[in-house]
């Protein structure tokens, strides 16, 4: 039995490590422990620091940019909106202007048209008064010659003439006058 003790001690159970093994390797677990906890953990633990100061720093910059940016975008529709307003009011002005300006040259044309007509008017009065004298005169004349030989003597007396003239065309035209109102 001895002897299998023997051959059981001497061969070696993979299962079961040996003493020397688990001393050694709880040695370098402590060693690798205490490095790892002494230099690595702590750097570690200031870049994941580091990276969320980064990332909370970037997402507070980000929302302070879109907060900038949203206000901006107020400004800039509030601004277009009174721009918008003052254009309106530039064109309704302009259109008031241009409406004005068009009266003011409608009344002056009127005014243009009036004094021209009333020109026109005063001379074709001034034209009708001449030719009416120029008529009479030669009416007088004809209707004097026409006398002179229906009576048969000469009217050459130029006082007598004349107002047996100026008779006849008042006549003439008092008749005329009457028989227009009629």
């Amino acid at each position: 039995m001895y002897e299998t003790y023997l051959a059981a001690e001497t061969e070696h159970n993979p299962i079961i490590p040996l003493w020397q093994e688990l001393v050694l390797g709880t040695i370098a677990f402590a060693v690798i422990a205490f490095v790892l906890m002494k230099f690595v953990f702590p750097r570690m633990e200031e870049t994941f620091k580091a990276r969320v100061d980064a990332i909370e720093g970037g997402i507070k910059r980000a929302e302070d940019a879109q907060a900038e940016a949203n206000q901006l975008l107020e400004q800039y529709k509030a601004q277009l909106a009174e721009a918008r307003t003052e254009a309106a009011r530039i064109r309704d002005e302009a259109r008031a202007d241009a409406e004005g300006i068009r009266q003011d040259v409608l009344a002056k044309a009127r005014e243009e048209s009036d004094r021209i007509i009333a020109a026109g008017r005063d001379q074709l009065a001034a034209q009708r008064e001449s030719i009416v004298r120029e008529l009479r005169a030669e009416v007088g004349t004809l209707a004097v010659d026409l006398a002179g030989k229906i009576v048969g003597e000469s009217l050459a007396d130029e006082a007598r003439s004349r107002g047996t003239v100026e008779r006849f065309i008042a006549e003439l035209d008092a008749a005329g006058t009457t028989s227009g109102r009629r």
